[in-house]
């Protein structure tokens, strides 16, 4: 890391640096704009560029310095099309009183004074120039100043202050969004010394998939349930008031005992009723039964007349 160019007061604790290296933050891509050449350290055998972890430093102190130099806190706005950064820029923005775009930024947010959500910020922070061409392009129009985490690759055009770092990965940018967060309190003076560790954890601003926290808590309630059903407690508690007698026959398979409640109550009860059935539809005396009888056939030499 090169020599820092910061006052003693705002150099980083190795601690600092190791979650740096972490969260891979000087890991760039393996294109490189030639703005973003000062901020470069190696390049790798495999084509990858690494980021100087002590520029990245420079930078998040100087973004820090010039957002808490701004008096009202809502006259910043950060923005982050992109999802990993939209959680990050969330909480940066209850943490300092920013103002935060998460999501598609609708175009006309800083030109169009008829749109609802017309903003006029004194100064916009933004997780990827590229994703957030819009914002930046409309900045440039109005005269906003922009400050932007850049990765290698990064477009630099409209850009004031460029944050060298990874800005793909969930946790580089959750991690550099607590870092400036960190940075702004202290300079306010929320935080009482820079000693003092913040209770925040870095945990909160990282990307959080929605689909697999979902696929989690089901898979968590349905293990818990299905050891809820086969645990001895649950068989002695569902099972404790029936009667069942495990040497009966068919006590295991209900086909089985039917059949044998059958055999023992016999069939005679079905055949009985069958036989009332036939008594009663078979036709009963009277004028009705004798006509429905044939005539007898006359005898021999006897006349019908």
């Amino acid at each position: 890391m090169a020599p820092s160019q910061l006052p003693p007061v705002f150099n980083p604790t190795s601690q600092d640096i190791e979650m740096l290296l972490a969260a891979q933050c000087h890991l760039g891509s393996k294109n490189l704009q030639v703005h973003m050449e000062p901020y470069l350290w190696k390049t790798r055998p495999d084509g990858v560029n690494v980021l100087n972890i002590g520029k990245t430093w420079e930078k998040i102190v100087l973004a820090a310095r010039i957002i808490a130099a701004i008096d009202n806190p809502a006259d910043v706005c950060v923005i982050s099309a992109r999802p990993y950064g939209q959680r990050a820029v969330l909480k940066f923005a209850s943490h300092t009183g920013a103002t935060a775009i998460a999501g598609r930024f609708t175009p006309g947010n800083f030109t169009n004074y008829i749109t609802r959500s017309f903003k006029e910020p004194r100064l916009i922070v933004v997780t990827d120039p590229r994703t957030d061409a819009q914002a930046i392009k409309e900045a440039s129009y109005v005269n906003i100043p922009v400050i932007a985490l850049c990765d290698t690759d990064s477009p630099t055009e409209f850009v004031d202050v460029a944050i060298p770092t990874n800005n793909k990965g969930r946790h580089a940018i959750g991690l550099v969004w607590w870092m400036l967060a960190r940075e702004i309190l202290r300079l306010r003076g929320t935080l009482a010394t820079r000693e003092t560790e913040w209770d925040t954890a870095v945990d909160l601003y990282f990307y959080r998939d929605p689909e697999a926290e979902e696929n989690k808590e089901i898979a968590d309630e349905t293990k818990v349930a299905s050891a809820d059903e086969v645990g001895p407690a649950a068989v002695e508690s569902g099972f404790a008031g029936e009667n069942w007698d495990a040497s009966a026959p068919g006590a295991g398979n209900p086909g089985t005992a039917f059949a044998a409640a059958t055999a023992a109550t016999g069939a005679t009860s079905w055949e009985a009723d069958g036989a009332d059935w036939a008594a009663s539809s078979a036709p009963q005396g009277g004028e009705w039964a004798a006509e429905s009888q044939p005539a007898a056939a006359p005898a021999a030499g006897e006349s019908t007349w």
